[in-house]
C-alpha cells in the first residue's frame, strides 16, 4: 500500500513537471512572438520617424538669403493650386501694375495748384469767396494747410476764371468729416459768359458738371441752360472714407468725365459732359441736411494728354509732373501708373534710347536736404520702371538737382507746384 501511494506521488510530479514545462514552452513561444512583432513595429516607426526627421531638417535647414525650401515650394503651390515656380515671394512689395486702372496721363501744363499756403491759418483764404462760414486750418495729423468748409449748406467759389481745355485733370485731398450728413462735397466745374463771383444758381453758369463725392456713392451731372435733361452716372467703388485723406482724380476729355480713388477707376461716363461746354470756373457744393462738410486741400488742374513720345525722341527732354510722391519722401505713388507705362512703353518700343532720370524740387525746406530728396526719387522712379515695366536698368541713369534748376519762381503755389517734377533727358 505504502509502495502505491510513493509510485502515484511519484507520477502526480512528473505530471506537474511536465504541465509546467509545457506552459513554460508555450509563454516563451508567445513573448518571442510578441518581441518580434514588437521590433517590427519598432523598426517601422524608426524608419518614420527617420522621414519626417529629414523633412524637418529639409524645412529648418540653414538657406542662403532669399532662399526657398524646394520641399516647401512644392507644398505652398499644392495648396494655391500652382506651379512651385509660380510662388511670389511673400516679402517683394507689390507692384504698381496692381493699379494699372489708373491709366491717366498728366500733360505738361499745370493750370492751377492750391494748397492754401499763402493763407494765414484762422483766415478765409484769400483766392475764394463764400456765402456761409469757412477757414483755413491745420489738422492734427495731417501736414499741410485745409480749406475748412465749416458748414452743411452753402458754396464756396474760386474767384479766378480758369481757360479749361477740352482735355484737362483736376485733383484734390478731400477729409470728409464724421458728423452730419453723408454728402462730403460737391465738385461744380462750369462755363459762363460773364464773371460772377457768386452764381447761387443750383447749377451755376450756362453749362457744367457736378462731380457729388459722398460716403455712400458718387455722383455726376451734366447740365446745359435751357435743357431740363441731366446726363448722369453713379457707382458705389472705392468710397470716400470720413477722417481720412482721400486722393481724387477727375479727369475730363471732351464730353467724356472718368473719376479714380483708392487705386482705381470708380467711375466713366462716356456722354457726361453736355457738346459744345467750355468751362472756366470751378465751385464746392454743400446741400442742406445732407451734408457733412469736409476739409480740402492739394487741388491741381493740369492738361491731359501730353505728347511724350515727341518730346523724348525729338526734343530730347521731357517734363513731367504725372510721377507722384508724398511730402518729403521718395516712395513713388499708385497714382504714377499711367505715366511711368507710358514712358516705359516709349523706352521699350525703342531699345537703344538711353535716358537720365533727373529729380527737382522746390525750395522749401533745407537746400542738402531737397538735393538729397530729388537724387532718392529719381532712383525710385529707375527702381519702378525697371522692376514693374521691364525697362532695362542699364539704360537708365539717375541724378537730382534739388532747388537748384527752377523753371518758375518759388513765390506761389503754382510755381512750387511747376518746380516739383521729374524729368527725361535722352542721353
Amino acid at each position: 500500500m505504502k509502495t502505491t501511494r510513493i509510485l502515484f506521488m511519484f507520477l502526480f510530479c512528473m505530471a506537474f513537471i511536465n504541465l509546467n514545462a509545457q506552459i513554460d514552452v508555450e509563454k516563451k513561444v508567445e513573448n518571442q512572438t510578441k518581441n518580434k512583432a514588437n521590433r517590427e513595429v519598432d523598426q517601422t516607426i524608426n524608419k518614420g520617424l527617420n522621414a519626417v526627421g529629414d523633412g524637418v531638417k529639409g524645412i529648418f535647414k540653414k538657406k542662403k538669403p532669399g532662399e526657398v525650401n524646394k520641399d516647401v515650394k512644392q507644398d505652398a503651390a499644392k495648396v494655391q493650386g500652382t506651379k512651385p515656380s509660380t510662388v511670389s515671394n511673400p516679402t517683394v512689395n507689390p507692384s504698381l501694375q496692381a493699379f494699372s486702372n489708373y491709366d491717366f496721363v498728366p500733360g505738361d501744363q499745370v493750370l492751377l495748384y492750391e494748397d492754401f499756403s499763402q493763407d494765414a491759418i484762422g483766415d478765409f483764404p484769400t483766392l475764394w469767396t463764400t456765402d456761409v462760414a469757412g477757414e483755413v486750418n491745420t489738422l492734427s495729423t495731417i501736414p499741410g494747410n485745409w480749406f475748412n468748409l465749416k458748414s452743411t449748406e452753402g458754396t464756396y467759389w474760386f474767384m479766378k476764371d480758369i481757360d479749361f481745355p477740352k482735355n484737362f485733370i483736376i485733383e484734390f485731398d478731400i477729409v470728409p468729416k464724421k458728423t452730419g450728413g453723408r454728402y462730403a462735397a460737391d465738385l461744380v466745374i462750369f462755363g459762363e459768359d460773364n464773371h460772377s463771383e457768386m452764381d447761387k444758381n443750383g447749377d451755376p453758369g450756362n453749362c457744367g458738371i457736378h462731380v457729388t463725392i459722398a460716403k455712400t456713392l458718387w455722383d455726376t451731372k451734366g447740365y446745359k441752360k435751357g435743357s431740363s435733361e441731366k446726363l448722369t452716372g453713379s457707382s458705389s467703388l472705392n468710397l470716400v472714407q470720413e477722417e481720412k485723406v482721400n486722393h481724387v482724380i477727375v479727369w475730363v476729355q471732351n464730353r467724356r468725365l472718368r473719376i479714380y480713388h483708392q487705386g482705381g477707376k470708380v467711375l466713366d461716363v462716356p456722354t457726361n459732359i453736355y457738346d459744345g461746354s467750355k468751362f472756366t470756373r470751378m465751385c464746392f457744393k454743400l446741400y442742406r441736411g445732407a451734408s457733412c462738410g469736409s476739409y480740402i486741400s492739394n487741388i491741381k488742374i493740369t492738361t491731359a494728354a501730353p505728347d511724350n513720345r515727341n518730346k523724348l525722341l525729338t526734343e530730347g527732354k521731357l517734363i513731367t509732373y504725372g510721377i507722384y510722391f508724398d511730402v518729403n519722401k521718395d516712395e513713388v505713388k499708385p497714382e504714377s501708373n499711367g505715366t511711368l507705362k507710358d514712358i516705359a512703353t516709349i523706352l521699350n518700343e525703342v531699345p537703344d534710347v538711353k535716358v537720365k532720370i533727373v529729380g527737382h524740387t522746390d525750395s522749401d525746406g533745407q537746400d542738402a536736404a531737397n538735393l538729397d530728396l530729388s537724387k532718392r526719387r529719381a532712383a525710385s522712379v529707375k527702381a519702378e520702371l525697371a522692376k514693374s515695366f521691364g525697362v532695362n536698368a542699364d539704360r537708365l541713369e539717375t541724378d537730382g538737382m534739388g532747388e537748384t534748376q527752377p523753371v518758375a519762381k518759388n513765390d506761389s503755389p503754382v510755381s512750387k507746384a511747376l518746380n516739383r517734377r521729374v524729368e527725361f533727358i535722352r542721353l
